[in-house]
């Protein structure tokens, strides 16, 4: 099975970027925002937007750039902490709705399995 191509935004933001990543942690659980958290304010002072790219982590630092990729689709996601969290055991990472939907096939699945890369600066 051919792994799924990126979405524009990514390869835009890859593109113009250059990132590269290095491999943090495999086969760990992710989630979104609920739509409620819109508008509030992050750990970090930013409103939260649920139609951007970012994601909440307990430790990385404010701004840290995450490639987030379904190993069983292969289509990946790129964003940056903005705020702490998930609080919930047996959460690595959230991310926002947009982000987390186009990773997944399925879109009525609250939770996937996915692999985290950190930005290698």
């Amino acid at each position: 099975m051919a792994a799924a191509k990126p979405n524009q935004a990514t390869l835009d933001s890859l593109a113009n970027t250059r990132r590269k990543f290095k491999a943090f942690k495999k086969s760990v659980h992710v989630s979104y925002y609920h739509d409620k958290f819109n508008g509030k304010r992050t750990a970090s002072g930013i409103k939260f937007d649920n139609q951007k790219y970012t994601a909440a982590h307990r430790k990385f630092p404010f701004g840290t750039k995450v490639k987030i990729t379904n190993p069983a689709n292969g289509r990946f996601v790129i964003v940056e902490v903005q705020d702490r969290g998930p609080f919930t055991r047996g959460r690595e990472i959230d991310i926002t709705k947009r982000a987390f939907m186009e990773l997944v096939d399925n879109k009525n699945t609250g939770g996937l399995t996915v692999n985290i890369e950190v930005e290698d600066k």
